[in-house]
């Protein structure tokens, strides 16, 4: 069979950069190219200062530009309906230059462009589910614009000629709400390149801006969204810091629930134990985890745990909550990483301790973790990918 060319959709792509999911689809098209030999396009959206077509480490990135994306959900519903509308028109205009083998999408922000060009090239449709917005709301999905969001991912997973789910918890998840057969549902974990995640700062300089020498500091990053359980890190702080003295927090990220997290901050006299550094890039986030004593990664819903991975990856050690695809980033047994009671502050505040209290713990820790972050090696999501992708196209040949 000869190599297939693929159109991936997804509603950010370098340099338009939301989150994780604009790393993922760029490591997995670059990859795809690299070591499966595929034509990858990928169609995603653009700004006046991005070009509407070039090539990037091999992929061909299509661009459609769209205006600033609004911070109102319910606004935010209406915003992605008119994206996916842009896509489609401008997909119909590539599939009259490309025959395409494949759609792959990812996510509910562009299942309906995919839909659509699934159907008009008569090729199979892959869509990647990278969270849910059941998860995301704790099973509270009963009023819009959460039950419509949940309603499109639920139409799309059937939809779908294959899903892709980044976790044996998602996978589980996902055929549970969503009342799939297991096999049409493939495991294929994300993948981490060390050498993306290079420190761009003066160290020494950088972390005297956070803390005193003989401090410890404790990183939280993240979307600042109830579900990531920043409040539980906050919860667990006051006590850290009357037994150990000499402890400081940095919170790097931005959300919905910045505010909150900063009211309880005050509430709980950390003010003057921490800062709260909004959003950050990805070279400035790369040199937090360098200068860092402790990862924390505390979340209450977490498909994957890429955070917890990058922390391991630059030599930081971290702490998770034992739940969903944590579990599987972080395995048990104290290895690679310490796990405490998901929800419980109280048993994060005793693994916190026990941690910054044990330099033997920690340096076995960041020692076998970067053996262990090896396993999520990007060759190995494209392969298999690609396989996913071959079996498909040979049912439809």
């Amino acid at each position: 069979m000869s190599k297939p060319r693929v159109l991936i959709l997804s509603w950010e792509y370098p340099p338009i950069v939301e989150g994780g999911l604009a790393r993922h689809v760029r490591k997995l098209s670059e990859q795809l190219v690299a070591t499966d030999g595929a034509e990858v396009h990928v169609l995603t959206r653009g700004d006046d200062t991005s070009p509407a077509e070039e090539e990037m480490d091999g992929v061909h990135v299509h661009r459609v530009v769209e205006p600033s994306r609004p911070n109102d959900l319910g606004e935010f519903i209406a915003w992605i309906e008119h994206m996916n509308a842009d896509l489609l028109a401008a997909g119909v205009e590539l599939g009259d230059r490309y025959d395409f083998d494949l759609v792959h999408g990812h996510d509910w922000l562009v299942a309906g462009a995919g839909d659509h060009l699934a159907k008009r090239f008569r090729c199979p449709l892959v869509m990647t589910v990278h969270a849910t917005e059941y998860g995301r709301h704790q099973g509270w999905i009963e009023d819009h614009p959460q039950s419509h969001i949940h309603g499109v991912e639920r139409w799309m997973t059937n939809r779908a000629d294959r899903v892709i789910a980044c976790s044996a918890y998602m996978r589980d998840h996902i055929t549970d709400i969503y009342a799939l057969d297991e096999g049409s549902v493939e495991v294929i974990p994300n993948g981490i390149d060390p050498m993306d995640l290079v420190p761009v700062d003066d160290l020494d300089t950088l972390r005297g801006k956070f803390a005193k020498p003989d401090e410890r500091l404790i990183l939280l990053v993240g979307r600042l969204v109830y579900e990531k359980g920043f409040h539980l890190a906050l919860e667990a702080l006051p006590g850290i810091i009357e037994t150990l003295g000499n402890v400081r927090f940095l919170v790097a990220g931005s959300g919905t629930a910045e505010a909150d997290l900063k009211a309880q901050a005050t509430k709980l006299g950390l003010d003057d134990h921490g800062t709260f550094l909004g959003w950050i890039g990805d070279d400035a986030l790369h040199s937090l985890y360098r200068i860092a004593d402790l990862t924390v990664v505390p979340s209450l819903y977490e498909p994957f745990g890429l955070v917890a991975l990058e922390a391991m990856a630059s030599g930081c050690p971290c702490i998770v909550a034992d739940t969903g695809g944590l579990r599987e980033v972080v395995p048990e047994g104290d290895k690679v990483g310490l796990r405490f009671n998901g929800g419980d502050a109280e048993h994060l505040a005793i693994m916190i301790e026990r941690l910054l209290s044990d330099d033997v713990l920690r340096d076995r820790l960041v020692a076998e973790a970067s053996e262990h972050v090896l396993s999520f090696d990007w060759a190995d999501v494209a392969r298999s990918t690609a396989v996913v992708y071959r079996d498909l196209l040979a049912v439809s040949a």
